[in-house]
């Protein structure tokens, strides 16, 4: 028997608010009632301003981020289009997989696990490609699998250079609302993500967001699709309506996970993702003396760290120990990289205190299968790190005290012990 709450600390699906879930919890609605608008079109325009972009478009889709690939690719390209790509991890590789089996024509480089998307040679090819035969360019902004976030303004100032008229699609499916995105600077013409990371609830949303560039591709693309068809979106979103039956109760807590957002602040947001990923980075390299998968600063992910395990020893054994002995989940190493190393993640609702937990039970999982660290080595080099670097408290308050004073809950007096 368990005790206390399982603790998730996987790079997906993320930890949700309970305000979020009190949003959700609502009696089921008529998703044809003439005041549904006043829910869903500012949902539209807010999701706009977390892709930032006033020039795209924002779609909701009752599924999941993979479906998002597809939304991307079937509404913007034609049977046989050569679209360009890079396999550095899991899921750039199961991109590049169904871009195939929708019968794409997919080149891509293939990366070592641990980089990210080769800048200077997709200039190169991009550079090469004088008749315009590449229709797309498709990147991973993060990787999970490996713990590694691309360069995605310097891939469109490679495209710029090359003087390419093709696409940018971007999967941005565990960076959006957690890391900073910026479509409209970068020139994306689709951006996609899924409800259960950064927005900070469960899986069933795919999010994306098409550039006008990617809109009137879609007038010609030739790929089969019904469900996933932008257009009957196009025709019933503008007047707050969906055209089949959406989730009106993951619509109630998305509209409460943007007011946290921009309660918080989106660049603040941005600085707390980095800060506590740079804690868990400060634990694994100078606490326990352990490698990232991540192979250089520059590729670091501020919403999950991949952490390689010693030589003789199997990453999914200190995260079977530490969900079964400790009741907290870490996220497994993923094919080429499976039980060599195991993830933290650490985005969405989550502060210092989360991480150190989450630290504190890696720590104790791998001293159990008996990889040789210091106990609280790893605690300690994230204390010191975030105590130096953690805002300080001012007279207004955080953003939860705030909260709670909205809710009616008093803030302790001045000196007052509590509980």
């Amino acid at each position: 028997m368990r005790y206390g709450h399982n603790h998730l600390y996987v790079p997906g699906p993320t930890n949700i608010p309970h305000s979020v879930l009190s949003a959700m919890h609502v009696p089921m609605e008529d998703h044809r009632a003439s005041d549904l608008h006043e829910l869903t079109k500012p949902l539209f325009a807010d999701l706009n301003k977390v892709f930032k972009t006033t020039k795209g478009q924002s779609f909701i889709f009752p599924a999941t981020g993979t479906a998002g690939w597809e939304v991307a690719l079937s509404n913007t390209l034609s049977p046989g289009d050569k679209v360009l790509s890079s396999r550095f991890g899991q899921f750039s590789h199961l991109w590049i997989d169904m871009a195939e089996r929708l019968g794409l024509d997919v080149e891509f480089f293939n990366v070592p696990w641990g980089e990210g998307a080769p800048v200077s040679e997709i200039k190169k090819r991009l550079s090469q490609d004088k008749d315009h035969e590449i229709k797309a360019v498709m990147i991973v902004h993060n990787e999970t699998a490996t713990g590694v976030t691309s360069d995605i303004a310097g891939v469109r100032k490679a495209m710029d250079a090359a003087k390419h008229p093709a696409l940018l699609l971007v999967d941005g499916v565990s960076s959006i609302a957690s890391i900073d995105f910026r479509m409209d600077e970068w020139e994306v013409d689709m951006a996609i993500t899924g409800s259960q990371k950064g927005f900070m609830l469960p899986a069933g949303l795919a999010i994306v967001c098409a550039s006008q560039k990617a809109l009137e591709a879609r007038k010609t693309a030739k790929l089969p699709r019904c469900f996933l068809d932008l257009n009957d979106h196009i025709k019933t979103n503008p007047q707050g309506f969906f055209p089949y039956t959406p989730s009106l109760p993951m619509l109630r807590g998305l509209r409460h996970a943007l007011d946290l957002l921009f309660e918080e602040g989106l660049e603040n947001v941005f600085a707390r993702h980095h800060r506590l990923a740079e804690g868990v980075r400060q634990a694994v390299t100078k606490g326990w003396g352990l490698e990232l998968c991540a192979r250089a600063p520059k590729w670091y992910s501020d919403t999950v760290t991949a952490i390689m395990v010693p030589e003789g020893f199997n990453g999914a054994d200190v995260i079977d120990i530490a969900y079964r002995k400790y009741n907290t989940a870490l996220g497994a190493g993923l094919t080429e990289v499976a039980g060599k190393l195991f993830r933290i993640g650490h985005l969405g609702d989550l502060n210092e205190v989360s991480c150190c937990a989450a630290l504190a039970a890696a720590e104790m999982a791998m001293l159990d299968v008996g990889i040789k660290i210091k106990a609280g080595s790893g605690v300690a080099a994230a204390m010191e790190y975030y105590r130096k670097n953690a805002p300080s408290a001012d007279k207004k308050g955080t953003a939860g005290q705030a909260r709670a004073l909205k809710s009616g809950i008093k803030k302790p007096a001045e000196g007052r012990a509590t509980a």
